[in-house]
């Protein structure tokens, strides 16, 4: 019997390289894989379906599952992830120095529904005690005008929201049409005008460090989607793909940790690992529910507040049944 054909299209990330160039193998199917960029991935999955398997963004993800009969199914493999108090942007003579100043400000984002926004807003909420209504919200691409909102939304009450495909966020900034933007991507008025555009908190990594021991969260950006229809033909795919992302990301993490060798043109990689290790734990990228419990309540309650999602998903129907518990031997 021949092994399933699937076509996979994800990121060249490292943790996930065993497994798209074959060292790594998942039973019983045959993996075509495809990197691309992540926004192009992003949109020929939601817009077209066009991939068996696809890496895609976890609040776009989370809007299809919540809705009825959805097209796709997830896994909880988390490729991406990264904390977001580096992803606000402030116009330096915006009046702007801490996170409660945004309240009665203008701020952009590329999309209410982009996952690292979602997690922005949540820490400015959750954390600053900000008021998401406070705030006149433009949505608009971080550097190039015709950017989208992908899925449906069900904005709050009070939420002050417009679009504005014909601007870009970078050039809104410098404009002085927006005082702020939350974008995981830097828009080049910071990247190319930083006497004019600069980071909110610039001392970003030692206030993650203090979030993530404080809230035990390091928010996911990006998860594993299955088309509904190719998982239902063959519902054993899910265990088998999910062991061998699993199998990659643990050859990742020890290629990280060994300090014979430079596996990446970094300086320090073993270093920082352990730090990473000492900070969060041995296993700090895991994957599946139980790991990753904190960080999916608040996402999941993040995106229900801010209209993401029409209810309050359990983090149980999100991902397949398949996956939800591994065999204890």
């Amino acid at each position: 019997m021949s092994n399933l054909q699937l076509s996979l299209a994800i990121g060249d990330y490292d943790q996930l390289r065993d497994f798209t160039n074959g060292r790594v193998r998942a039973e019983g199917i045959d993996i075509h894989a495809m990197n691309l960029p992540i926004e192009d991935t992003f949109f020929r999955f939601i817009k077209f379906q066009e991939f068996d398997v696809s890496e895609v963004s976890f609040a776009k993800a989370l809007s299809l599952v919540s809705q009825e009969n959805p097209w796709l199914v997830l896994i909880p493999v988390f490729p991406s992830r990264a904390f977001r108090h580096s992803s606000i942007y402030v116009r330096k003579n915006s009046g702007i120095q801490t996170p409660k100043d945004l309240a009665g400000k203008r701020v952009g984002v590329p999309e209410w529904a982009q996952t690292a926004s979602i997690y922005s807003r949540g820490l400015l909420a959750h954390e600053y005690g900000v008021d998401l209504t406070s705030i006149e919200w433009f949505q608009a691409g971080v550097n190039d005008p015709g950017r989208k909102e992908k899925v449906a939304l069900q904005l709050p009450h009070g939420i002050r929201y417009t679009a504005m495909p014909e601007n870009s966020l970078s050039q809104m900034l410098l404009d002085g049409q927006i005082d702020a933007a939350l974008s995981a991507r830097p828009p080049n008025a910071f990247l190319h005008h930083g006497d004019q555009v600069e980071r909110l908190l610039p001392n970003y990594r030692e206030l993650e460090m203090a979030y993530w021991q404080k809230t035990n969260i390091f928010p996911i950006m990006h998860v594993i989607g299955i088309k509904r229809s190719t998982y239902e033909k063959n519902p054993w795919i899910a265990s088998n793909l999910m062991s061998a992302f699993e199998e990659a990301k643990e050859r990742s993490l020890e290629r990280a940790s060994d300090i014979t060798a430079s596996y990446y043109p970094i300086p320090w990689v073993p270093d920082y690992t352990q730090i990473s290790k000492n900070i969060m734990g041995e296993d700090y990228w895991p994957y599946g529910i139980d790991g990753n419990r904190s960080t999916l309540e608040a996402f999941t309650q993040y995106a229900y507040e801010q209209g993401i999602t029409k209810r309050h998903m359990k983090l149980e129907e999100i991902f397949v049944k398949e996956v939800l518990e591994r065999v204890k031997v």
